[in-house]
């Protein structure tokens, strides 16, 4: 077992995407890294039902989706009474580099920002930062 595998061991990473082709490829990317358990959402919506039911590691939201937007998403997460809930690390996949929405993610505490098309080295790098940033210990999990 290489070192990766060893580092990605129970993590899972939730992908909030709206476009099948980005989501198919993001999810692809994360496997060939090492992350064995990648749960896809199709947007906000189905992506705060999956919370809930999976409990991730960490959540990778695109930001322009339809019902529900990542904007709207890491604002629902963020404001929850649960600890695990509002504490889960989020990075945003997106094209958007306006002020505004660059200047809402910072308010919300977002964990990190992608820009699409996203190469495999950057995610990596991200989801590797955020990763060594948690405490994954089994005693800081409450196992």
């Amino acid at each position: 077992m290489s070192a990766d595998s060893d580092f990605y061991k129970g993590v899972t990473v939730l992908v909030v995407e709206d476009e099948p082709t980005t989501h198919s490829g993001i999810s692809s990317q994360l496997r060939q890294i090492g992350i064995q358990t990648v749960i896809e959402a199709a947007d906000g919506k189905a992506g705060l039902a999956e919370l809930a039911h999976t409990r991730p590691t960490l959540m990778l939201c695109d930001v322009h989706m339809k019902p529900v937007d990542g904007r709207q998403f890491l604002k629902m997460v963020r404001t929850v009474k649960v600890e695990w809930v509002k504490n889960i690390p989020i990075i945003f996949l997106t094209a958007d580099s306006n002020p505004d929405t660059v200047a809402f993610a910072k308010e919300f505490q977002i964990n990190g920002y992608l820009v699409k098309p996203i190469s495999l080295n950057d995610l990596k790098s991200r989801v590797d930062a955020v990763l060594k940033s948690l405490d994954r210990s089994p005693t800081a999990q409450g196992l």
